[in-house]
């Protein structure tokens, strides 16, 4: 969002290293990003750019601290518990936040109430891919073959709950095929299974599997989304395996409104640099500056879309 269209918050914002109004100064210390997920991943490098230029706009080293276990629950509920004081924000994948409270018959923090959302960093398409010796080369010959082979073909996905199951099972549900799932210790594994043909299909996220295209080790049937993705335009849509899927930065619940605005200005100003457009980019993602009201607006739409699939898909993890 150009800063003429929230010059109000712009003006607070000053020359990035202004005070925020009414907490006193900030920040005086270094600033801590936790990553649920392991280092390497989309996730942590999204949020190790972000951090190292923000440190530069705010005067103040941004730390990136990984704490991956329990699909992201160990590292989200540590946020939770931190101080609301600017010092401890969250980097997460939008499956840990919005999945995973559908997923667990027990979670540790509350995705609502716990926390205080600022932005979307990034979003990353998920694709439909088969081995290119699988009869079909669209979604619509995808599902006519499963249907003359009800039961017979297997689609592989990162484990059970993660966003490639519960993609094809919308997929079945929409449909009304009868696909075998098939759970990997990991997308990468399922992916190479696909490519050495022991099953023919999966969903990948872009960064995973669109090398595998390039090559010509994978087909590409569509990506899963409401529109055609920038990173490649070519790509056929699958409207009705539309989801979102998203790298944000939350707050703990409380976390004063200055300060969240000033973090949410100061990294749409990083975002919207060439070098940090390109870096996403070659990850596969693409930058997004949703507003801290726009974000929390949409969270509570996406729980209940996600608790609807979790619950269709039979999928739980105790």
């Amino acid at each position: 969002m150009a800063c003429a269209a929230v010059g109000a918050l712009c003006a607070a914002l000053g020359n990035g290293l202004a005070l925020a109004q009414g907490v006193g100064p900030w920040p005086v210390k270094p600033i801590t990003f936790v990553v649920p997920q392991s280092p390497g991943g989309a996730n942590d490098v999204i949020a190790r750019a972000v951090a190292q230029s923000l440190g530069s706009t705010l005067g103040q080293p941004v730390i990136v601290e990984n704490r991956p276990g329990a699909n992201g629950n160990l590292g989200t509920s540590q946020v939770a518990r931190s101080a609301a004081d600017g010092y401890t924000f969250l980097v997460t994948a939008q499956s840990a936040h919005t999945i995973n409270p559908a997923l667990y018959t027990r979670i540790p923090f509350d995705p609502i109430k716990d926390f205080t959302p600022v932005m979307q960093l990034a979003v990353a398409p998920y694709l439909l891919v088969v081995n290119p010796k699988f009869p079909a080369k669209t979604l619509d010959e995808l599902v006519a073959y499963a249907k003359t082979h009800p039961g017979q073909v297997e689609y592989a996905s990162a484990g059970n709950g993660t966003l490639n199951h519960l993609l094809g099972e919308m997929l079945k549900k929409q449909r009304g095929v009868n696909l075998l799932h098939v759970p990997y210790k990991g997308a990468a594994a399922a992916a190479t299974d696909v490519v050495a043909g022991q099953l023919p299909v999966t969903f990948g996220s872009f960064p995973g599997v669109m090398p595998f295209v390039t090559s010509g080790k994978l087909r590409v049937l569509g990506v899963a989304s409401d529109k055609p993705t920038p990173l490649a335009p070519e790509i056929p849509v699958l409207k009705e395996l539309a989801v979102t899927s998203w790298y944000g930065l939350l707050a703990p619940a409380g976390t004063p409104q200055p300060i969240v605005d000033k973090v949410y200005l100061s990294i749409t100003q990083v975002l919207n640099t060439p070098a940090m457009k390109e870096r996403l980019r070659a990850l596969g993602a693409e930058p997004v500056q949703s507003t801290p009201a726009s974000f929390a607006a949409g969270l509570p739409a996406e729980l209940a879309q996600w608790q609807k699939i979790v619950d269709a898909s039979g999928a739980r993890i105790d």
